[in-house]
């Protein structure tokens, strides 16, 4: 690749990054290879990289506005439906981090084909789904493709730009994923319309299939392959693998069967006295592995980088909130008001679009401005979660779905200020050799968040359901169960909130000299 110009760091990213960049380059495997890409071909690649993250995300959330009509046509129950969402993300985490770490190794070129044609057939699978089984068993496997390709879409970024180029790279990466993740309702309930109540849930998946396909002959095209052939092993940690996937079981699991249902188990919660036990005897491996003189599955040295640390708790706790935030309002929009699910999709439109403008911007104002962007996203998140909370008790229900949208509209312009400048500020002094680790650890970090999140917002919505129903009016029982479902959204919100102003006056406190010419990263 061409050479690029050196990014500045600050003084702990760069002390950090030595140690880190020389456990990279003892243990990542073959080097990345001279080719001399040109500015036209880096983009290109990027292009590839992130259609198939839109792929991916687009799939996720348009899926949410299904969910009623897979219940009435496949005779699902509320358990069988959180884990045709959750059980998705359950297999996609599980997964990232290995493939992270292959990547790095190995060609992401390639995995990125493997993944690509593993979504393809799972898809396929989805869409011809004659029971709530089936699809459950499809909708795993499929998160298993998914797991396979995304953590390559951040690997190869990271390893394509440097400096501000890689901000406006980003700019455009969280652009997408924001109109990805807004127009996914929307466009899941127009195939719903299209297709009718009975088969048009399975057009969502029937979608994916040539979108897929086109992906994959644009891999094999634009995609450079940027690793030399190497005879030496492939090194995944496997006793870190089975630590880390009982791990991530253990603590998804009872999140996985919470529904809100009087006849959840309590039970399930003890699960989470077995993942501190996995958790605990994971990292003591993964440090007594290293000192040997290994390549432990996770570098738990990236976290000794603060500006990757608090980036990945931060995103983290936003995508901890942001799936549960369009599921209760679709949930809401359809059940509470009786809104066609094509409608109650497009309120959604607003976020997309303003999410779309203002990820580009902050992706190009991050190198200048620093973490104050994200804080300001944050607050207009926040704010929007109020909003959306105000309008559904106070406001006629006939006006109630044009108040959601313009609110969502103002919750877009700041998620895009979220997304892509925190994502530039969490790897900026990562080591590019590290880059696909490190992107799937942070994918790691949401998807748990997104299967905690989901488990939450939609168990305080059903719990209330349950709680209510038969003694209060319909629509004062749905006010109550989204009031309750979208509190877990704004508790989740304040959480990244206050890392995001804790991250920010660390760097102040780092770079006194910030006051004057020089922004606070």
């Amino acid at each position: 690749m061409p050479t690029q110009e050196p990014r500045p760091q600050t003084t702990e990213g760069a002390r950090a990054e030595r140690p880190l960049a020389a456990h990279a380059a003892a243990h990542a495997g073959p080097h990345t290879a001279a080719i001399p890409l040109t500015s036209g071909a880096r983009w290109r690649a990027f292009w590839v990289c992130v259609s198939v993250a839109a792929i991916t995300i687009l799939d996720m959330t348009k899926v949410n506005v299904a969910l009623p009509s897979i219940g009435d046509v496949l005779d699902a129950g509320s358990t069988e439906l959180q884990l045709i969402v959750s059980g998705f993300v359950l297999t996609f985490g599980l997964v990232l981090v290995p493939m992270g770490r292959l990547g790095d190794q190995r060609s992401r070129r390639t995995l990125f084909v493997v993944g690509l044609s593993l979504y393809t057939v799972t898809s396929v699978a989805c869409a011809l789904a004659p029971s709530a089984e089936f699809l459950l068993v499809a909708r795993l496997l499929q998160g298993v493709a998914a797991g396979i390709q995304m953590p390559q879409v951040l690997g190869m970024a990271q390893e394509l730009f440097q400096g501000k180029e890689r901000g406006r790279a980003f700019g455009l990466f969280g652009a997408t994923i924001g109109v990805a993740t807004a127009f996914g309702p929307t466009l899941g309930g127009l195939l719903i319309a299209v297709g009718g109540p009975t088969d048009g849930w399975r057009l969502i998946f029937w979608m994916n299939v040539p979108l897929c396909l086109a992906a994959i002959g644009l891999a094999l095209w634009l995609l450079p392959d940027t690793r030399t052939r190497s005879r030496r092993p492939v090194q995944l940690d496997p006793v870190g693998v089975l630590l880390f996937g009982a791990s991530i079981v253990s603590l998804m699991w009872p999140f996985l069967f919470t529904t809100g249902a009087p006849t959840d188990n309590p039970a399930r919660w003890w699960l989470l006295v077995a993942f501190a036990l996995f958790v605990s005897a994971f990292v003591a491996w993964e440090r007594r592995y290293a000192a040997r003189g290994g390549s432990p599955l996770v570098p738990l040295k990236l976290f000794r980088v603060t500006s990757y640390r608090n980036g990945t708790l931060l995103q983290t706790a936003y995508f901890t909130a942001m799936p549960a935030l369009f599921l209760v309002s679709t949930l809401y929009l359809q059940l509470g008001l009786g809104l066609e699910p094509v409608y109650a999709g497009m309120t959604s439109i607003g976020f997309a679009l303003a999410s779309a403008v203002t990820s580009w911007i902050g992706g190009n104002l991050v190198s200048d401005y620093g973490r104050i962007i994200v804080v300001w996203g944050l607050a207009c998140m926040l704010a929007c979660v109020g909003g959306l909370v105000l309008t559904a008790m106070f406001v006629d229900p006939a006006w109630a779905p044009y108040v959601f949208a313009a609110i969502m509209t103002l919750g877009g312009a700041g998620g895009g200020l979220v997304i892509a400048p925190n994502q530039t500020l969490t790897l900026a002094d990562v080591p590019v050799k590290q880059g696909g680790l490190a992107g799937s650890v942070g994918q790691l970090g949401q998807r748990i968040g997104a299967a905690v999140g989901t488990a939450v917002g939609l168990s305080l919505f059903y719990a209330t359901i349950y709680r209510e129903s038969g003694s209060r009016d319909d629509l004062v029982v749905y006010h109550d169960a989204f009031a309750f479902g979208m509190l877990s959204v704004g508790l989740f919100l304040a959480l990244a909130f206050v890392v995001a102003i804790v991250d920010l006056s660390s760097r102040r406190k780092r770079r006194p000299d910030a006051a004057g010419d020089a922004p606070v990263l």
